[in-house]
């Protein structure tokens, strides 16, 4: 399977599951511009007193260079998003200044400038460098200031703390984005890789009536001479295998692409399985310690008779519907399957009540969260024909997948 490096952070998913997203989500220009201008208030406003505490103090008392080394600093942060290293660096170059005397008062301003370099820039060595120098700038400003070394190393922590939860959440944001995009990759691999078993399977079905076709007209050849009757119905057989042949031949190329490199083991010329042979997948599943009950209802005057590519869908759909149920819920599971026409339509209908060998994760009716080839070519296969398919847990437990194929098999 070809791999595709997911999209940088914040590149949208196409088909994405809407999340929730706060104002700040939603406006982030307007929410930095309030967060600038809050931080930069309490940096100008608000000092340590003696005593660890902190005190107010009125704009004279802070001298007018020192006010635009603030401002300097504070409206460097509206970009902190987009240029998250060049507002670091802008705010040491005004926190350098001021380091060891009482208008040090940008801690704040370092530590969302920290966040954001974590969060919204790369591990480039210019970055690393900054943090480095945050740290040692905070070091100095203690050591002058006389601030014991239990004090600084809080400070430190602090500061490196929040550059790591900016990195750790920038980290987790890729790998969901490339979780997401990987899901997709395989999702759209299973999909392809049910086309083409789709369509070597109706190959088979063609071959199979070309091959009915050849042996009918060699018949009509051979009794041409001394009966013409016969001659004639074998032809006539003849003709309604070649025109079913031409509708599923009409079908698989329309709506299905067979790889060019199939395998060579699967080009047979015998029938595909039909609705007749669900009585002898029934009884295999059985032998595996399956309890399952069956009614099947789609003939005597519910329609025409389906296309073999409708009953050739219906048989695997149910044969990957019982495997799902031995696999997930195990033996000793009771389980049943309908079959019936409405309105023309084939519906299936496979009910498990989860209560098997496989313990209590299958009785609560769960599943395996990671979509696998079931579901998705279960649903592929019916989608081709123009029907649907739903699958999910049952309220009182277990698991019910239920499909719906038009009797025509014309694709949607």
């Amino acid at each position: 399977m070809n791999r595709t490096a997911p999209p940088p952070p914040g590149t949208p998913l196409p088909g994405g599951p809407d999340r929730f997203r706060g104002p700040f989500a939603r406006r982030p220009r307007a929410a930095d511009a309030v967060l600038a201008a809050a931080v930069l208030l309490l940096t100008v406003f608000v000092e340590e007193a003696p005593g660890g505490t902190l005190a107010l103090r009125p704009v004279t008392a802070v001298p007018l260079p020192v006010l635009l080394l603030f401002a300097a600093a504070g409206a460097a942060l509206y970009r902190r998003r987009r240029e998250p290293a060049a507002v670091l660096a802008v705010v040491l170059a005004a926190w350098a200044p001021t380091l060891g005397s009482r208008y040090a008062t940008m801690g704040g301003m370092v530590v969302i400038a920290l966040y954001s370099v974590g969060k919204y820039a790369g591990a480039t060595r210019w970055n690393r460098l900054g943090v480095v120098a945050a740290l040692a700038a905070l070091t100095v400003d203690g050591l002058l200031g006389s601030v014991p070394w239990a004090d600084i190393g809080f400070g430190v922590l602090v500061l490196a703390g929040a550059w790591y939860l900016g990195r750790r959440l920038r980290l987790r944001a890729e790998r969901a984005v490339q979780l997401r995009y990987e899901q997709a990759a395989e999702a759209r691999r299973i999909v392809t890789e049910e086309r083409s078993h789709i369509a070597r399977e109706l190959h088979d079905v063609v071959a199979h009536r070309v091959s009915m076709m050849t042996v009918q007209a060699g018949a009509a050849r051979m009794v041409a001479a001394h009966d013409p009757q016969e001659a004639r119905e074998a032809m006539a057989a003849v003709e309604e295998a070649g025109r079913q042949a031409l509708d599923e031949l009409r079908h698989l190329l329309g709506v299905l692409r067979p790889d060019a490199d199939a395998d060579a083991d699967r080009e047979r010329l015998g029938p595909q399985p039909r609705l007749d042979d669900l009585p002898r997948l029934v009884d295999q599943v059985r032998e595996a310690g399956l309890d399952v009950s069956v009614d099947i209802s789609v003939d005597g005057g519910a329609g025409a008779p389906l296309p073999a590519r409708v009953e050739l869908s219906a048989y695997r759909i149910v044969q990957e519907a019982l495997t799902n149920v031995l696999k997930h819920s195990g033996p000793r599971t009771r389980t049943e399957v309908r079959l019936g026409r409405e309105d023309g339509d084939l519906v299936i209908e496979v009910a498990d009540d989860g209560r098997g060998a496989a313990g209590p994760a299958a009785a609560a009716g769960t599943r395996d969260p990671v979509p696998g080839h079931g579901i998705v070519g279960m649903r592929e296969r019916a989608l081709l024909l123009g029907g649907s398919l739903d699958a999910g847990p049952r309220p009182g437990g277990g698991f019910r997948l239920a499909a719906r194929l038009p009797a025509g098999g014309e694709a949607a």
